[in-house]
């Protein structure tokens, strides 16, 4: 029973220090994200404050096709190498820098800090390594300016072009009609109108009331036309 209550009590005063201990821990904010173009440099850090020294390992979480996440050990080599930054104001930070950033390095970075039994991970920094869009023609910038003044004048010419030819086809037009209408006072001046009486409108006449007499229908004081 002794043995039992002596056990017991040693267990709580391991779970109490344990978290004085971690409750001494405090992490620092770590930066979100960060992007960088592949083969280039790129630097990761995580601080925390914690008066002990602890263990640190650096872990990487890769995002798997079905959503879930496979952490792995960061492997060093002379690409990545994990350097601590020392301590400022009670503040400890360790640094993961890629020389050249390759595109299977893409990941959540995070610490882990362990001391006797406490284990705890950073917040962590995702890294996005990318591979920049090449450039199909590699024009300096006076060439730039050329290119966007030459354009400028042919929408200028598109606009002007169009709008004068209108404008002349109109004042063409209005030429004709005036010009037309000229013709046709001309066509009436100088018309006489007692010349209408002439042979031809006689013999109009003459066509119009019948070569001939109805003989039966006529008055004996009546004289027959002649054919």
């Amino acid at each position: 029973m002794e043995f039992g209550l002596v056990i017991l009590l040693c267990f709580w005063a391991a779970v109490a220090n344990a978290k004085v201990e971690e409750e001494e821990l405090k992490l620092e904010a770590d930066q979100p994200f960060q992007r960088v173009a592949v083969d280039h440099e790129a630097t990761v850090r995580c601080c925390y404050r914690w008066k002990e020294s602890p263990g640190v390992t650096w872990i990487m979480n890769v995002h798997t096709i079905n959503g879930t996440t496979l952490p792995s050990l960061v492997n060093q080599s002379e690409n990545v190498t994990p350097m601590p930054m020392g301590e400022t104001d009670g503040v400890k930070c360790h640094s993961l820098v890629f020389k050249s950033s390759q595109l299977n390095e893409t990941g959540l970075y995070q610490c882990k800090l362990s001391h006797g039994s406490i284990h705890a991970f950073t917040h962590g920094t995702f890294l996005q390594v990318y591979k920049p869009l090449q450039k199909t023609l590699n024009l300096s910038e006076s060439v730039k300016n050329s290119i966007i003044t030459a354009e400028g004048v042919l929408l200028l010419l598109c606009v002007l072009v169009p709008g004068t030819m209108l404008l002349c086809k109109s004042k063409t037009l209005n030429e004709l009609n005036r010009k037309k209408g000229r013709e046709e006072e001309n066509i009436y001046e100088g018309l006489n109108l007692d010349d209408c009486n002439s042979p031809y409108h006689q013999i109009q006449r003459s066509n119009q009331q019948g070569p001939y007499q109805d003989v039966a229908n006529c008055a004996e004081d009546i004289q027959l036309e002649k054919p």
